[in-house]
């Protein structure tokens, strides 16, 4: 697995997760899978660091605790009246190391001036040791973690010792959002990517790029952001009309 000259390394642990499967919440159900999603990841390299000339791209991650469920009752808020209960299954007591780097969004041409690697890989570092910029949650907002620096492969993983490998079959990956489409044919577009995930022993996870997964399904038509624009009172503003690179 290659190691980026701006990649950083990370664990993140909680009491709870839910990595949702989108499959068990038709009926008002949550059932969590059993290993992170990419897209999950993701957002959690994004509150510690984040700024739209970059983006993170997820490398890998080891499972460092053993995987289990807990089901809980849960009351849903019902904005139509109503008390409906709901069985939510979470995975329990987790612990993730996370490797990821960055690289600049060219889809943002007006915001070139901000492309400093050497900038950006520091301030990530630094927000890496301080536990992240912005409040971090492992897949949904009750389940709250706690981030901190590590050595990715250091430390001991329930799944050392595990023979073979483990095959998580056909699972959701990430969406492609306008702003960070790589393909031409995703351009203008929101995609969903998904894939087929192997745990090898130590717990260790390594991700496809969102561009390579090998099934896409197209979800609608969206507009790229455009940032550092100024409207009449001279203060910032986000425009979002389409600009011809």
């Amino acid at each position: 697995m290659e190691k980026y000259r701006n990649t950083i390394e990370y664990e993140v642990h909680g009491i709870y997760a839910l990595f949702s499967d989108p499959v068990t919440r038709v009926g008002g159900e949550k059932s969590s899978y059993h290993i992170p999603t990419y897209e999950a990841l993701k957002g959690i390299t994004e509150s510690i660091y984040w700024k739209p000339t970059i983006k993170w791209i997820v490398d890998a991650v080891r499972v460092m605790n053993p995987i289990q469920t807990e089901t809980k009752g849960m009351r849903p808020i019902k904005y139509n009246g109503g008390n409906e209960l709901a069985y939510y299954t979470y995975l329990k007591d987790v612990c993730y190391q996370v490797r990821a780097h960055f690289e600049f969004n060219l889809n943002h041409p007006e915001l070139e001036a901000d492309r400093n690697e050497n900038k950006h890989h520091n301030f990530a570092k630094r927000m890496v040791e301080r536990g992240g910029r912005r409040d971090i949650f492992l897949g949904t907002r009750e389940c709250q973690a706690f981030a901190g620096p590590c050595v990715f492969g250091e430390g001991e993983s329930y799944y050392d010792d595990m023979p073979g490998e483990v095959s998580y079959g056909f699972l959701y990956h990430s969406i492609t959002y306008a702003d960070e489409a790589e393909l031409p044919e995703e351009r203008d577009k929101m995609t969903v990517n998904f894939w087929r995930p192997v745990m090898k022993a130590g717990g260790v996870i390594e991700f496809l790029r969102p561009e390579k997964c090998p099934e896409k399904r197209f979800i609608k038509e969206m507009k790229r952001r455009v940032f550092g624009q100024k409207d009449a009172s001279g203060s910032q503003k986000l425009n979002e009309e389409k600009v011809t690179n």
